[in-house]
Order: C-alpha cells, then sequence, then structure tokens
C-alpha cells in the first residue's frame, strides 16, 4: 500500500467492491464510504480527472451503486408502490431515472431503474438504504414479491470515446444501444449487463458485472481496449456534475427535500390510478405551492479549492434565504459555480444574495441551471 493510503483506515466492517485492488493499484489516493462501501474519491489532480472525462474517457468503480432486485408475480405492481414516476410504458430493456418518496413526500432515493423483465427489476441506487425500506414495505403489501441484493456491481465507462472504446470491447452493434436503454451480454466469458446510462452529463456507459470474482479481470480487459482511446482510472467527478445541473443524494436533496422543490414535476404522475407511497402527500405540498427552490448561482471570488465540505448559507441582507449545497469551480466556465435551496422570494435570475463561503463573504448570483449542455445533448449524442 501506498504512502498516500496508509491513513484511510481500511477494515472489515465496510465492504470493498471487486474492483478495490485494482482502484489502488491505479492510484487511487483517498476514499469515502456510500452504501457501506468504500468508494473511490481521488485519483490525484480533480481538474485532470475532469478534463480527462470532457477530452477522452474515464473508468470509475462505481459498485457502491448497489442493486435492489425484485421480482416475483406482484414486483412490477410493487415497484410502482414504491415511486411516483408513471411505469405504464417502461418496457424491458429500459431503464428509468425515478424517485422513491416517503409518505410524506420526502424523497428517500433516486435510483435508476433497470426492467430485467415483466416482473423482474433493479433499483441501482444512490447512497441510502432502499433494501430495507422496501423489504419493510412487502411485510405489510400483502403482494408476492422477492427482494434482494444481487451480485452486481458496476463500473462507469463514461467521455466522448467511451463508445469507441465500447466498440473495442464488444463490436460494433454496442453503437445501436439507445440512451437510457441497456443489454445484457458478456466479455470473455463474464457476465454483465451494459447500459447507456452515466452520471457525467457525457457520453457514457455502465457497464454491471454479475460475478464478483471477476472484478479485477473485467477492469484490466476495458483498461486494455481503452488505451488507445485515452481512457483513464478517475472518479466520478463534482466539477463536471455541477455543470450538468446533476444532483447528489445527501447534498442537494433528502428526505426532506420534495421533488417539486427540485423541479423534477416530471417525475411525478398524480394523475395515475395506481397509488404509490407519498401520493397524498405530494398532491397537499403542489396544491398549497413550495417555499423553496433548486437553482444555479454563480459566486464572485477566488476559485474554490476541492468543493463545499459544508452547507454554505446564503442571505438577503441580514436573513438566511438559503443553502449552498454544492460548490465548485469550473476550469471550462473559469468562475464559481454551485446549486442552492433558495427561498422561492429569491429565485428569480439575476437575483444577488451573499454566500458566506469558507474563504469569506461573496456575490452569488441566480442562473439558470444546468449550466452547461441544457438539453443533455451530449449524453443523448449518436455514434462520435
Amino acid at each position: 500500500m501506498s504512502n498516500q493510503t496508509k491513513d484511510i483506515g481500511f477494515g472489515t466492517q465496510i465492504r470493498k467492491s471487486p474492483f478495490f485492488d485494482a482502484t489502488l493499484r491505479y492510484g487511487a489516493e483517498a476514499f469515502s464510504v456510500y452504501n457501506h462501501m468504500y468508494l473511490p474519491r481521488d485519483f490525484g489532480d480533480p481538474v485532470e480527472n475532469y478534463w480527462n472525462l470532457v477530452n477522452a474517457a474515464i473508468l470509475c468503480d462505481v459498485a457502491v451503486e448497489r442493486q435492489v432486485e425484485i421480482t416475483g408475480p406482484d414486483a412490477a405492481r410493487f415497484v410502482q408502490l414504491l415511486t411516483p414516476r408513471n411505469l405504464s410504458q417502461c418496457q424491458v430493456g429500459q431503464c428509468r431515472y425515478v424517485l422513491i418518496t416517503s409518505e410524506e413526500g420526502g424523497i428517500i432515493n433516486d435510483p435508476v431503474l433497470l426492467k430485467l423483465g415483466d416482473n423482474h427489476f433493479w433499483l441501482s441506487l444512490s447512497d441510502s438504504d432502499v433494501l430495507l425500506w422496501a423489504k419493510g414495505i412487502a411485510v405489510h403489501s400483502g403482494m408476492d414479491v422477492s427482494i434482494r441484493e444481487p451480485d452486481v456491481s458496476p463500473l462507469q465507462l463514461q467521455g466522448p470515446r467511451s463508445l469507441e472504446i465500447l466498440k473495442a470491447l464488444f463490436g460494433d452493434e454496442i453503437g445501436t444501444l439507445r440512451y437510457y436503454w441497456f443489454r445484457e451480454t458478456e466479455l470473455d466469458g463474464i457476465p454483465l449487463v451494459v447500459s447507456r446510462t452515466g452520471w457525467s452529463g457525457e457520453l457514457g456507459y455502465e457497464i454491471y458485472l454479475r460475478d464478483a470474482s471477476r472484478g479485477d479481470e473485467l477492469w484490466e480487459r476495458i483498461i486494455r481496449a481503452g488505451k488507445p482511446f485515452g481512457l483513464c482510472a478517475g472518479h466520478t467527478s463534482t466539477i463536471r456534475r455541477i455543470e450538468g445541473g446533476m444532483l447528489s443524494y445527501h447534498a442537494d436533496m433528502d428526505m426532506n427535500t420534495n421533488p417539486f422543490e427540485l423541479g423534477l414535476d416530471r417525475l411525478v404522475d398524480l394523475d395515475m390510478e395506481d397509488d404509490f407511497i407519498g401520493k397524498a402527500a405530494l398532491r397537499r405540498i403542489k396544491a398549497e405551492g413550495i417555499r423553496r427552490k433548486l437553482v444555479g448561482l454563480v459566486i464572485s471570488g477566488p476559485p474554490i479549492e476541492g468543493s463545499n465540505t459544508r452547507f454554505w448559507p446564503l442571505l438577503a441582507g441580514d436573513i438566511e434565504v438559503g443553502t449552498i449545497t454544492s460548490a465548485v469551480y469550473s476550469p471550462r466556465l473559469t468562475r464559481n459555480i454551485a446549486l442552492a435551496l433558495v427561498s422561492v422570494d429569491w429565485t428569480g435570475k439575476d437575483s444577488e444574495l451573499l454566500a458566506r463561503c469558507a474563504s469569506g463573504d461573496h456575490v452569488a448570483t441566480v442562473v439558470d441551471v444546468p449550466f452547461i449542455d441544457p438539453q443533455k445533448q451530449l449524453p443523448k449524442s449518436s455514434e462520435q
């Protein structure tokens, strides 16, 4: 173990991904814990990681995105009970970004759903214990379902050259995979699911390993195929995800945040016949109107070092009117940018507030979000 990793304090009580040893070999220097598993957060300079993503491709260990597998005769009905997004048109082979809401309308998780069969689903999780939530709901649902965590660990292959790398691995036909669709396949006998999804705002794919014993083998196979295309080991980019207005659970939302505050109304269907947890509460919240709203900010002052590790207050005069949830310096935009939850009275474009940052007080101006590619043309783009 290198000097950079000696003080991480790895233990047996926190799980390691099938790619853990590979990430150490390829320069992982810092980890956090996400879904009770170590998540590589640092491969050196985060700006270099950002440019690797934007200009070529990066391979990220995101095995922390654990899967909750729901099967059984009532699986489709049960999954609909968990989410306010209408799944009636979701087809086998399709992914959907969904919210899981509490009885009070708060957000418990914002997973990507994969429909593997008419009554076979995966929920690819952000950081909260949905396995336990779903099992608790199932006990009292009266539905015939089986809920478990399968042996599935995803990698993210993201960046403009990710398709070229994928073709080198799987052949040209993989280029027909549409945005937010997936297919079950294999590579050198390694069982996989490949989806055209990711958390980068760039063209990208997720490769779900279905046999943890072959994690190191899969990692090295992808790295070899990607070398001619500039592929680097890396980590999910905070810079790029904030530029793209992509939300992070526990930072930009949690159980005290509802979909309407986040501008995620499209993920809530209050008119569908099927019931879902939180339906009555969300109807009430919509009727009463929201009191705060997620906005983008441009913050004056020197470049933010890294990203915020605390929630920074936003003030109008002497009154606190909001909170900066995610902030970073964008080397492409050459300015500090942020996401914030702000009182609706101060969410008009070009409104100016005072941001109480770690480096001092700075002017924060409300702007449109996403900051880059608001129509998501990059991840939706056809072959490069």
